[in-house]
């Protein structure tokens, strides 16, 4: 696995900021030439099939990597994570922030210019936590011609961008912009004709946001959408939770592209 922390200079945001891509690279197995691996070799049969995998609340990009196993996942599945840091902005435009562009637009023309990952929509995958399955709906539901899938675990559903990054706690918060409103987006999506990607969407039976989560998956498959609801008895909002989710997810996944059909492998 080849781990790559990176800073660089936005011009979405006008100032540096920080991100993580994980690459699968060789195994120990492989370099070790173990019975039944394949040729140790850095030469690459294609670009990588890549999630963008948000982080929540109070996090930034090395928290997926610091408190889950997503890089044995990734490595195993050959398939890159790029995580970036995002503020408490909820992916969206918040002020002179424009974190929706760059999630948009410049994040995955930087990734996919300066490392082996590939652009293509058949390949490209976006999944979050909390605040980051919030965003990973709002920009999948968004662009839904630009993402083969989605992954949304504990999502807040409910977030106004302009009152969470001052007030994320707000018990009662004015109703977000269209642009921002999950649900408007699906009914757009669904009136649209271009169809929705693949949405896996899971809440633990103990999180505060578990019966949102339960209801808006009940929602999406009324809108036509093509949704995996997983309900898990006794988890919370917490990491373990998330780190088990990510791992389902990456299995679930829809894959086409070359390394799928290689399979799992040891690391």
């Amino acid at each position: 696995m080849a781990k790559v922390v990176c800073n660089f200079l936005s011009y979405s945001l006008n100032r540096a900021v920080d991100i993580t891509v994980v690459l699968p690279s060789v195994t120990c197995p492989e370099a070790m030439g173990l019975p039944g691996q394949a040729p140790a070799t850095h030469v690459l049969p294609a670009k990588f099939p890549v999630v963008y995998l948000l982080h929540g609340y109070a996090n930034n990009h090395a928290q997926w990597t610091g408190y889950t196993n997503v890089e044995l996942y990734a490595e195993e599945r050959r398939i890159a994570i790029v995580n970036v840091s995002a503020e408490n902005k909820a992916y969206a435009k918040v002020g002179a922030d424009d974190f929706k562009r760059f999630i948009s637009e410049e994040l995955p023309e930087f990734v996919t210019n300066y490392f082996p990952v590939s652009d293509k929509p058949e390949d490209t995958y976006i999944a979050g936590l909390s605040m980051g399955g919030y965003g990973a709906l709002m920009h999948g539901l968004t662009h839904p011609e630009r993402y083969h899938a989605i992954g949304a675990f504990s999502a807040g559903l409910s977030i106004n961008p302009a009152v969470f990054a001052s007030d994320p706690m707000a018990q009662e918060p004015a109703a977000p912009d269209a642009e921002y409103d999950l649900h408007a987006l699906a009914k757009a999506v669904a009136a649209s004709d271009v169809p929705f990607p693949p949405i896996y969407t899971a809440c633990g039976t103990e999180d505060f946001l578990f019966e949102p989560n339960q209801a808006f998956a009940a929602e999406l498959a009324e809108l036509g959408a093509d949704v995996t609801w997983t309900a898990v008895p006794g988890f919370g909002h917490e990491w373990r939770f998330w780190d088990q989710q990510v791992e389902a997810f990456l299995d679930w996944l829809p894959r086409e592209d070359v390394y799928a059909k290689m399979g799992k492998r040891s690391c």
